[in-house]
């Protein structure tokens, strides 16, 4: 499972210490980890204006016919000022071109923004 991104006003970063869980079935049969037990959570900055990009490994596998990977970190910096929803017409196009219109698993993105917040006291839904 690869990692997401996160895409900060001031620069990007993969999120390479976030628990990232394989199916179940796998787990229990190659290694003796408690699957029951809460996992750790790790806590990082979601501020207005990032984007978040999650992604399967269909995407971060990708490979055009000399078995070059998708160069996912490379081109994500990029689309960075883009809407979420410009954000995965582009990977999609992109990623087709790079494999020639071959995908060799299947693959799924999503992109989140994080809105401007109100201000304290603005007021919200109930708010009177």
């Amino acid at each position: 499972m690869p990692f997401p991104w996160l895409r900060h006003l001031r620069g990007r970063r993969e999120l390479s210490h976030v628990l990232v869980l394989i199916p179940i079935g796998i787990i229990v049969a190659v290694c003796t980890i408690d699957v029951l037990a809460p996992p750790h959570i790790e806590g990082y900055p979601f501020e207005p204006g990032d984007l978040l990009l999650l992604y399967t490994d269909g995407v971060s596998e990708a490979r055009d016919d000399k078995g070059t990977f998708y160069p996912l970190a490379e081109r994500a910096g990029a689309w960075s000022d883009c809407s979420p929803q410009q954000v995965l017409r582009q990977l999609r196009t992109d990623l087709l071109a790079h494999t020639n219109g071959r995908l060799g698993d299947d693959a799924a993105a999503v992109a989140l923004r994080r809105l401007p917040g109100r201000p304290p006291g603005g007021g919200g839904p109930g708010a009177r």
